[in-house]
């Protein structure tokens, strides 16, 4: 099981002022030298934190697993295509979005998937990973289409209260085990922190990658970099 951090948010601080500073790839450096497996960024077409120049740098410096998170436009399969990360991981976006909100709705993207998509990233050795709900429907037709892995959407299970906790859980479970027989990985990731990672990797099984962003980034704040991936690490372990 491999922990990779998203470092999205040191490069919303950074374009907060303008002043080039903090450097998500210093960042990404750091995340790498306590221990992280690899790094994931999400280029979205507003360019609201990571930037095009972003991208190519961090492709320059990861030595590890490298996700690109993105939309499905030709422009970011175009970007995608010429730096040649690990892995892409496609996900729903919307302009008006603070964060990834759900996952992807297969049937109504299958068509274009699997005309435009998946031909052109089919052309090279990156491994595709679609963002999911643990919906059976969904990872079926993801396994049709060919996807690599599937990372499941978290976020529901993360937000959710007690009673219904344990619900997501279930779901999550159920779509890991169907992800794993239908022969994709099965990556998660979405809304997780040091609370809710524990419950999340006692009860779904076959994980490969977890990627957490927020959470870590903003405990960061007070502990150091360094010091929370190592935090998220050693939870990692017991269930390793």
């Amino acid at each position: 099981m491999n922990l990779l951090v998203n470092i999205d948010h040191v490069a919303t601080l950074r374009n907060a002022r303008g002043e080039g500073y903090p450097d998500p790839i210093e960042a990404a450096e750091v995340c790498e030298k306590a221990g992280a497996s690899g790094i994931v960024f999400h280029l979205r077409g507003d360019r609201r934190h990571i930037r095009d120049e972003d991208v190519y740098r961090l492709k320059e410096s990861v030595r590890g697993t490298l996700d690109f998170e993105m939309a499905a436009s030709d422009e970011m399969i175009d970007i995608c295509t010429d730096i040649a990360p690990h892995l892409c991981t496609l996900v729903p976006e919307g302009r008006e979005e603070l964060t990834t909100e759900g996952g992807l709705k297969m049937k109504s993207v299958i068509d274009d998937y699997k005309n435009r998509v998946f031909p052109k990233l089919k052309e090279t050795n990156i491994e595709i990973s679609l963002f999911l709900d643990p919906n059976p429907e969904d990872i079926e037709l993801a396994a049709e289409l060919g996807a690599d892995a599937i990372e499941l959407h978290t976020g529901t299970f993360a937000n959710a209260d007690p009673q219904k906790r344990r619900h997501e859980l279930t779901r999550l479970r159920k779509g890991a085990k169907l992800i794993n027989e239908l022969g994709m990985k099965v990556n998660a990731g979405h809304g997780l922190n040091l609370d809710n990672l524990p419950d999340l990797l006692e009860t779904v099984p076959h994980l490969h990658d977890v990627s957490i962003g927020h959470a870590l980034i903003s405990k960061s704040v007070y502990w150091g970099l360094e010091k929370t991936v190592k935090a998220y690490l050693e939870i990692m372990e017991d269930y390793a």
